[in-house]
C-alpha cells in the first residue's frame, strides 16, 4: 500500500525546479513565504493503521471543533475549518492584541485538506476526537479486507 508524501525525496526535485522557473519569471507561488520556504500544508497529518483501524492524525491546534468540518466519501477524507488570528483564547484582552504585524508565522485563515485513504476503509465506520489540538480520526475497515491470522495443523 503506497501514501502520497510530500516528504519524500521526489518532491524536493519539484520544488527545487519550482524554485527555479520562479526565478527565472521573477514571480512567486502562493505557497512559499518571503523566505522562499515551502511552506507545510496546514494542518499537518500523520495517517497510520492497525489491524483494524486506519487512524489519521491532525495537528490542528488554535482550531475551535465545534468549527471543523470532516467528511468522508469512499476512501477520500476532507477536513476543513478557518482558523482566526485573534481566536487565540478567552483569557487573552483582545483589546491588547496586535492589529499589525512585522513577522507573522502562524497561519491563518481558511484551510482545505483532502487525504486519499487505502480503498480497505470502511466509510460507516469513523469516529474523530479533537484534544489538546489533536484531532483524530479513526476509520474502521471493511471485514473482507482485514488480515486473518491462518492456524497451521500439524500431524503427527
Amino acid at each position: 500500500m503506497l501514501w502520497f508524501n510530500f516528504g519524500d525525496p521526489i518532491w524536493r526535485e519539484f520544488d527545487k525546479m519550482q524554485k527555479e522557473i520562479e526565478e527565472l519569471f521573477d514571480f512567486s507561488s502562493p505557497f512559499r513565504n518571503i523566505n522562499g520556504l515551502v511552506r507545510e500544508q496546514f494542518p499537518a497529518i500523520n495517517i497510520g493503521e492497525t489491524s483494524d483501524n486506519v487512524i489519521v492524525y491532525i495537528l490542528a491546534p488554535g482550531i475551535d471543533p465545534s468549527k471543523l468540518d470532516l467528511t468522508i466519501e469512499k476512501n477520500i477524507l476532507t477536513i476543513s475549518a478557518e482558523r482566526d488570528a485573534y481566536d487565540i483564547g478567552e483569557d487573552i484582552d483582545k483589546e491588547k492584541l496586535a492589529k499589525n504585524y512585522n513577522r507573522q508565522e502562524r497561519f491563518n485563515g481558511k484551510f482545505k485538506r483532502v487525504i486519499s485513504l487505502p480503498e480497505t476503509v470502511d466509510p460507516n465506520k469513523v469516529n474523530a476526537e479533537y484534544k489538546n489540538g489533536i484531532l483524530v480520526v479513526t476509520i474502521g475497515k471493511k471485514e473482507e479486507d482485514k488480515s486473518k491470522k491462518i492456524q497451521v495443523a500439524i500431524e503427527s
